[in-house]
């Protein structure tokens, strides 16, 4: 069997199938790690810090780890978390461990121990001289992971801090100073764009970036990655036009407008065409007069007919917050581009937000691919191998399970309308909870949780909420979803991150919960990937624990509708309960699923393709930036432009040092300026470039002709502007009057999240051709 075993995996790594990591070598090393156990153990503490720091001392400054290291950082890992943490580490975490030293993505399945795995290899590369960045997928994970590893690094005589959002200027510098550094994407990722707005280096709060471990690494690698970061300046009140809003507020679909099988599009019909050009004073709504009305129009309209409250976003303090599609909580920080996040304002009669000028912007796939060192965890990997091989040129290794899991994964049950499946889960949430057994219900968003609470609530079933309404308390309500006869409902993954536990966080009720049957997961739908469909079934059956998973599914789920809404002809269902036995409907969903992975993963490339060319730009300025942020270019430009009034000022001055930073905040300026500018005629470029496809052109290659030399006039360009504005400025007792000469940064910034392109993409407008053309054949 073990020869057999050893076989399988180097064909794996032959052909190079996902999950091909060789762990052999690994494994190999296991032995040599418990042989050194029993003089770990008559070390006192201070001896084993000493030892932690002698290896640390041997591996400094090296570019990979020999057997013998690899063995050692494991044995005083493994000695320091049974100390600090009152935790042995298992031989499969060690495995962990080792394969995020060598840089993988391991896949270790839910309640294995990645938090553990995670830090002994942080430990390991800060060993090795390296400052590293654990990167979580929230604020929670991020404190509560460098919170409870603190004691174990402290034994190696490691230092470790985290980021979160009330952190001041200088405890992010203290944080990032640290040799593990804990923090969400989010957070770290917007101090990377912090720190390309500064005008002193005493400013910069991160060091060089070095290492990478992300935790949760498909959620963050694969989900977030298509969100960019933005920060943006304040510029004036963002008033989205009430009267086309109250006008669009009136129409109905399939009288007035239109959507596509898919709800990324809606259209005026030419009733709904002639009731807003009525309503707003008799104008042509598709003459030239009334082009700026046709945008405010399309815009509010995609507002009202295809985003929806409690589902694509809440309304809380009288805000408008959108709901992250990928984990079911409220990302604070996100917002739709401004023209879009106006008219759901309008549309909900809320206070408009200020508009913002974007300054500057970054990817998931940018921010990691700072890092000449980059490993990752996570419990489902394997389902996005290709994609993080693709796109971060990472491999996975899959680490086996402490113990195997038994938990039983039954059948999806199939329904003919959501109403019949909704009645169906219903019931099999009372049947198991008379039982006694623990029940988690993964539903897709707010309001069907809320719904599904109502019904339960009625039936006398009463049940605990998760969603984005009560994301801040996620973790102590997930926590306790395994105690005896709790029915939690949550949205989708919320609570990642946190263990379930049978019996909850106390364990008093555990061997009879585990004899009753464990966690009973339910999923309401199949999710848009399979992964995540894993991702909620691997809730249930932690290290060994009995449990089951069972998915309900319906032909009119919005997945089926919009990924493959024409079904095969003689699909029967139960004349009084609704329910499909027929193995065609199994595959209809399945292939929907599919459809839906594969847009989903072409719009990761296609957002890839056209941020690649900006990224190197980005890179190329920033070098430019760095080198007048450090040096005294921007003195010696000015300089060379106005030697009398360089001379002038200087003598005013009487520092050089003083002198030389005016001229750095006047060139600075100039250049994130121009920047800026750039990066919206880009996405102006962008929003329009699916024109130049109908008329059979290239898109990208549309997009690089139009950035390129627009890109190559910022530097000399900043350089005029900037000898411009020192020529102009008046010179003061303070130096030279920047404020009056225009130079002027924002007084206020933000972060926040935005959805790429919102609207249709080059390959969404692709897709439909080819569903219609597949309609005419069929017809």
């Amino acid at each position: 069997m073990a020869l057999i075993s050893r076989v399988g995996k180097r064909l794996r790594r032959i052909i190079q199938r996902p999950g091909s990591v060789e762990l052999t070598r690994y494994e190999g090393l296991l032995r040599a790690v418990e042989k050194l156990e029993p003089e770990l153990e008559k070390l006192a503490d201070a001896e084993l810090t000493e030892r932690a720091e002698k290896l640390a001392g041997t591996l400094d400054g090296a570019s990979t780890y020999t057997d013998d290291q690899l063995v050692e950082i494991c044995a005083l890992g493994r000695e320091a978390a049974r100390r600090a943490l009152d935790e042995r580490a298992f031989d499969v975490q060690l495995l962990g461990t080792m394969g995020l030293l060598t840089g993988h993505v391991v896949q270790m399945e839910t309640g294995e121990g990645k938090t553990l795995a995670g830090a002994l290899a942080a430990a390991g590369h800060a060993m090795r001289g390296r400052r590293v960045h654990v990167v979580t997928v929230n604020d929670y994970l991020a404190r509560r992971d460098a919170e409870w590893m603190g004691p174990l690094y402290a034994l190696l005589g490691v230092t470790v801090g985290w980021v979160e959002p009330s952190h001041a200027k200088d405890e992010r510098k203290d944080a990032y100073d640290r040799q593990v550094t804990y923090g969400a994407v989010a957070e770290i990722g917007f101090d990377v764009l912090r720190d390309r707005l500064v005008t002193t280096v005493d400013d910069l709060v991160q060091p060089a970036p070095e290492v990478a471990i992300v935790d949760e690494a498909d959620s963050v690698l694969v989900d977030e990655a298509r969100v960019p970061l933005v920060m943006a300046g304040s510029i004036d009140h963002n008033d989205a036009d009430e009267e086309v809003a109250k006008v669009v507020r009136r129409l109905r679909l399939g009288l007035h407008y239109e959507t596509d099988t898919d709800g990324r599009n809606a259209w005026l019909t030419s009733a709904g065409a002639s009731v807003v050009e009525k309503s707003l004073g008799g104008i042509d709504l598709y003459g030239e007069s009334g082009s700026e009305r046709l945008a405010a129009v399309n815009v509010a309209l995609h507002a009202h007919a295809l985003l929806t409250r409690d589902v694509d976003y809440l309304v809380r303090d009288g805000k408008v917050q959108l709901i992250n599609a990928a984990r079911g909580r409220v990302a604070e920080l996100q917002r739709w581009p401004d023209g879009l996040q106006a008219a759901v304002e309008a549309k909900e009669q809320v206070t408009a937000t200020d508009r913002g000028e974007i300054l500057d912007s970054i990817t998931v796939q940018a921010l990691l691919a700072r890092y000449p060192e980059v490993a990752g965890m996570t419990g489902t990997a394997v389902a996005v191998a290709e994609q993080l091989r693709e796109f971060y040129r990472l491999e996975v290794a899959v680490i086996p399970p402490n113990t195997p899991n038994v938990r039983t994964d039954q059948q999806d049950r199939i329904f003919a309308s959501p109403s019949q499946k909704l009645r169906a889960i219903e019931e099999e949430i009372r049947t198991v909870h008379e039982t006694g057994r623990p029940i988690l219900v993964g539903t897709q968003d707010v309001a069907e949780s809320e719904e599904l609470a109502e019904k339960l609530a009625k039936a006398d079933l009463p049940c605990v909420v998760l969603n984005a309404r009560n994301d801040a308390e996620e973790a102590a309500i997930i926590a306790e979803a395994g105690k005896k006869s709790a029915v939690t409902v949550s949205t989708q993954m919320a609570g990642r991150g946190t263990d379930i536990r049978l019996g909850g966080t106390d364990g008093t009720t555990r061997e009879e919960v585990a004899e009753l049957g464990g966690l009973h997961v339910i999923g309401t739908a199949r999710y848009p990937s399979s992964r995540l469909d894993g991702q909620l079934r691997g809730r249930s059956g932690r290290q060994g624990d009995p449990g089951s998973a069972i998915f309900f599914a319906s032909l009119n789920d919005d997945l089926v509708l919009s990924n493959a809404p024409d079904l095969p002809e003689g699909i029967d269902s139960d004349s009084e309960t609704g329910e499909i036995t027929d193995p065609a409907a199994h595959r209809q969903i399945n292939h929907a699923q599919r459809v839906a992975e594969g847009v989903d993963l072409e719009i990761h490339r296609n957002t890839w393709r056209y941020t690649r060319l900006i990224e190197r730009q980005r890179a190329e300025l920033l070098e430019h930036r760095d080198k007048v942020l450090r040096t005294g270019l921007a003195a010696e430009e000015l300089e060379q432009a106005h030697a009398e009034k360089f001379a002038e000022l200087k003598e005013k001055l009487d520092d050089t040092e003083r002198l030389e930073q005016v001229c750095r905040e006047v060139l600075l300026f100039h250049l994130d300026q121009l920047w800026s500018d750039h990066l919206a005629y880009l996405t102006d470029v962008r929003e329009s470039i699916h024109l130049r496809a109908l008329a059979r052109e290239t898109p990208l290659d549309e997009f690089h002709r139009a950035a390129i030399p627009e890109f190559h006039k910022i530097i000399p360009e900043s350089a005029v502007r900037a000898a411009k504005t020192f020529e102009e400025a008046a010179i003061t007792e303070d130096g030279l009057d920047l404020a009056e000469a225009g130079v002027r940064r924002a007084n206020t910034t933000w972060t926040y999240l935005v959805h790429d392109n919102p609207f249709d993409s080059d390959f969404e407008q692709t897709i439909k051709r080819v569903r219609s053309m597949m309609k005419m054949k069929k017809s």
